[in-house]
């Protein structure tokens, strides 16, 4: 894959430069954002689904009426764009390097949930404008601070390495080429959306991680370039491995050959338990290492209770340390988390990559 010229090449030699300047800033929590909006059924289905059918789609027989649009996130891209946007420019407006797409559940597997597969290459190829329609206006704003869009390719809801059916633990509910197929046309959607990096995110199932890379490194030689890759593994439990069993070393060793810009975690824990954890693949990585952890544990009601102030210091130790390049929050933050964060590491300088690793990169 290494062998493919860049897409951008002019995006990338910005990215990489900002990358041996400081550490970079992702964006926060999407969903937290939305929630604030308190959308009802009729608010996720905005005109275009009013009536139960798709009327950009009618000939589809099997139309979302028959199942509630409320809680598909990623309709919004569609359904409310100036939504999206808002949350995009919160994030940008606090200091944001990076945005990330609202794609999380954009493919077809979990779209299905929702009777909406058709739509999957229009929620990433729009989702992808949206973002990089934002970032262009922050950056013609400030041209010194180049502001990046980041292709967010989910884990998708089904697991190839594990089965759902305890009785029947050699049973899978997706194949390998299901989920090449599903990443193709979102990654697809994504690159024609406007893109500047993929991330692969929220891995619980290195199996899946590996589908999404596979199905990458085919996309890209069949289009002649590449774009740089992000990879995001999560950490389910305190037992400090993956849903699929593996350790963050172990997760870091079976994605490395794709040789990504970046490996990372995100999600599940909040920073303070995701510390040795990141500390590891610290040490490890030949490449940035990201992380964008939870505001916490949830508490009883599903919500996050770490405060901006309490994260950001937890994740100045990370950065004093020497162990980030990139950061920013998942589920429970916000704009006010993501500000504070980059207030605490703006002291300190990047995680160094060793002059072979430069050069590899």
């Amino acid at each position: 894959m290494s062998a493919l010229p860049w897409l951008h090449p002019e995006r990338v030699a910005l990215l990489e430069a900002a990358l041996r300047e400081r550490i970079l800033i992702i964006d926060g929590g999407m969903g937290t954002m939305l929630q604030g909006h308190r959308l009802d059924e009729e608010g996720f289905r905005g005109e275009r689904f009013v009536d139960g059918r798709d009327s950009a789609h009618d000939h589809h027989h099997d139309h979302p009426g028959s199942c509630d649009l409320k809680g598909n996130n990623d309709l919004l891209t569609l359904t409310q764009p100036d939504i999206i946007r808002g949350v995009h420019e919160a994030y940008l407006e606090v200091g944001a390097d990076l945005i990330e797409t609202n794609t999380f559940n954009s493919t077809r597997i979990s779209q299905a949930d929702y009777h909406l597969e058709h739509v999957a290459y229009e929620l990433n190829r729009e989702g992808a404008k949206l973002a990089r329609e934002a970032c262009d206006n922050y950056e013609a704003k400030n041209p010194a601070k180049p502001r990046f869009v980041i292709g967010i390719l989910g884990p998708t809801s089904r697991t190839a390495s594990l089965s759902p059916d305890v009785n029947d633990p050699g049973f899978r509910n997706v194949t390998f080429e299901e989920l090449v197929d599903n990443y193709t046309e979102s990654a697809g959607g994504l690159i024609d959306g406007g893109a500047d990096l993929i991330m692969v995110e929220t891995i619980f199932d290195t199996l899946n991680a590996k589908a999404a890379l596979f199905a990458l490194s085919e996309l890209f030689r069949a289009r002649g370039s590449r774009l740089p890759v992000m990879i995001s593994g999560t950490i389910t439990d305190r037992s400090g491995r993956t849903l699929s069993g593996q350790t963050a070393e172990a997760f870091y060793y079976s994605v490395k050959h794709i040789r990504p810009l970046s490996v990372g975690l995100n999600c599940a824990l909040g920073a303070a338990d995701l510390r040795p954890h990141v500390q590891t693949l610290a040490n490890v990585a030949d490449c940035h290492v990201s992380t964008h952890p939870n505001a916490g544990l949830p508490n009883a009601f599903g919500e996050y209770d770490e405060t901006p102030a309490q994260m950001a210091a937890v994740i100045g130790g990370f950065a004093r340390d020497g162990l980030l390049n990139m950061v920013g929050g998942c589920c429970g933050t916000t704009p006010a988390h993501i500000k504070a964060i980059a207030e605490a590491v703006s002291q300190y300088a990047p995680r160094a990559l060793s002059t072979e690793q430069q050069e590899a990169a």
